[in-house]
């Protein structure tokens, strides 16, 4: 046996000694980016995010249903509790069997009332001064008569972009500080883990962005396909070779993680990608504030393993991380927050919102940014009275559709489907509360359609064009106000959604970091393309001169390739 061994230790072995690893601390001082006990690094530990807080005790996670509704009270129908004839057990022996011990605990719980019925009951807590849940509303059958709080608008700054180029868009978002930290974070990683040096420049994590984004706009199978000798793209090999842009896509990181403590990293579930996320919330968050704003959920399209992997049935990408999105009604993200759980929302909201659900906790968070008077559109997985009147208190305006469960006393005010149907497409209406500062309005077209709000009502209304199946013509229908304004403003996180979709990153990855990169890459230029389309259409620009989505990303891919800094 030992004959057939080969010798490693002599010349004509392949075998190659092991790179010596080193600590984080050893790391950063042989790059020199540290200097004994002072790091010129950012400390990624500090952040100012309540998620984040040291006072912040890390709740229970907890996994949304396919539905995401949060609230006993979205079920329309509860599920009945097993009887013992349901569960099969009379007429059993196993079911005799447990039937003397079933008699105790009877008993015994029996006993236990009747002792508890001897005392003097004990008062409950008072319900005084908490907020209204919505039920026992008084609903009359008048219009609705607003009394909104006048919105403060932003000086416009569209102007102090005049002659930007994209790649000054795209800085909004991702900056060379931030290519700097990618940079230095990814060369310590790679020597603490490996011990072998990545020895990557910012020129270089700048080159790999503007390669993933070039090849999102030229689509090839497979990336090996870039550097085939038939098809390759020179504007990629000229900058790396294949075995080193693969080095760097599993290489890539934007923080030292040695330096996230434990008890943090179980605070923020994304942690691995909180800076990079963070940087692109900042780049959100400092657009003008418009008047309207709609709030929705997004997929972030992963089939991996990763925390918190959702599925919603109904979505075109069902299976992923879901994100909770505040737009404008031309696109452009304001703010969002990725979904970690009930607990994670809790610890950012006021303590007189707790108790709203998921969704009204959502709407909750997404608000914080928004400014007084702001009128908020979202659909039935947002709405309910609890959570508009909530937010009023706060002067902000929602609008949305409701779920037929949550009206409070108000259904059977309403005209039944029936009735509604017998009488026509087109017919509408409405009840207000007893101040007339909350209305709900009933319309049918296809199918009833409900909806809650403090701004619009049915007037005035309008004509819109809708199909016929038995006529096969288009019919000219009548449309309350409220719709014709949801229809109008609610379509920002769909039209965001539909502008990555064109040509996303989607490169097959197994790293969920990787595929959260890619995304929020992409919401950072389908945000500077919007922002710039919308620019160019305030200075009256010819149309044939705005770049469309294509040739913007196309620019921007080209001109971090050839990012030079010396």
């Amino acid at each position: 046996m030992a004959a057939n061994i080969r010798d490693n230790s002599s010349g004509s072995s392949k075998y190659k000694p092991r790179q010596e690893r080193f600590s984080v601390q050893r790391a950063l001082e042989l790059l020199g980016l540290i200097d004994g006990d002072n790091s010129d690094l950012e400390d990624l530990s500090d952040n100012d995010d309540p998620i984040l807080d040291a006072n912040y005790q890390p709740p229970p996670q907890e996994q949304s249903s396919s539905e995401d509704e949060d609230d006993s009270s979205d079920d329309e129908d509860p599920i009945p509790q097993p009887t013992e004839h349901s569960r099969g057990r009379s007429g059993t022996d196993t079911g005799s069997s447990r039937t003397p011990r079933r008699r105790r605990q009877t008993q015994q719980i029996e006993a236990d009332r009747s002792d508890d019925d001897s005392e003097e009951p004990t008062p409950g807590p008072s319900t005084q001064g908490q907020p209204n849940k919505g039920r026992g509303l008084c609903w009359r059958a008048t219009p609705l008569t607003p009394d909104l709080a006048q919105f403060e608008h932003e000086d416009e700054t569209e102007l102090d972009r005049n002659g930007w180029t994209p790649l000054n868009y795209f800085e909004q978002y991702i900056d060379r500080d931030l290519m700097k930290m990618i940079s230095d974070c990814s060369n310590a990683m790679s020597l603490c883990r490996s011990g072998d040096p990545l020895n990557t420049s910012v020129d270089e994590v700048y080159h790999f962005f503007g390669a993933c984004i070039l090849m999102s706009c030229i689509r090839y199978p497979t990336i090996r396909i870039y550097w085939s000798k038939a098809l390759r793209i020179t504007a990629i090999t000229d900058r790396f070779t294949r075995d080193r842009f693969f080095r760097l896509r599993g290489s890539i990181k934007v923080l030292i993680d040695d330096d996230v403590p434990e008890d943090l990293r179980k605070r923020n579930t994304f942690w691995k990608v909180r800076p990079f996320l963070d940087r692109i919330m900042q780049g959100c968050k400092s657009q003008n504030q418009p008047e309207c704003a709609s709030i929705d959920e997004q997929m972030i399209p992963f089939t991996g393993a990763c925390p918190y992997r959702q599925y919603l049935p109904m979505k075109p990408n069902p299976v992923g991380i879901k994100n909770f999105v505040c737009a404008t009604a031309y696109g452009i993200v304001l703010d969002f927050d990725l979904y970690q759980g009930k607990g994670a929302l809790l610890e950012q909201v006021e303590e007189e919102e707790v108790g709203l659900g998921l969704g009204g906790l959502v709407l909750a968070r997404l608000c914080q940014t928004l400014h007084r008077g702001t009128n908020v559109y979202g659909d039935r997985f947002f709405t309910s009275i609890r959570c508009v009147e909530q937010m009023m208190k706060k002067e902000m305006y929602i609008t949305g559709t409701i779920m037929k469960n949550r009206l409070a006393g108000g259904k059977e005010k309403l005209p039944s489907d029936k009735t509604m149907k017998n009488t026509g497409r087109g017919t509408s209406s409405e009840l207000s509360t007893e101040d007339g500062k909350l209305c709900l309005v009933k319309w049918y077209d296809n199918k009833p359609v409900l909806m809650m709000s403090v701004v619009h009502g049915t007037e005035s209304e309008d004509t819109c064009q809708r199909w016929d199946k038995k006529l096969k013509q288009y019919v000219t229908v009548s449309r309350p106000s409220i719709v014709r304004e949801y229809n109008l403003k609610m379509g920002g996180v769909d039209l965001i959604d539909r502008m990555i979709s064109y040509c996303c990153m989607s490169a097959r990855t197994k790293k969920w970091k990787m595929r959260m990169l890619m995304h929020f890459t992409d919401l950072a230029l389908a945000n500077s393309w919007l922002l710039y389309r919308k620019d160019l259409a305030i200075c009256a620009a010819p149309k044939k001169s705005i770049m469309q989505f294509l040739e913007f990303r196309t620019e921007m891919a080209t001109t971090l390739l050839a990012q030079h800094h010396g």
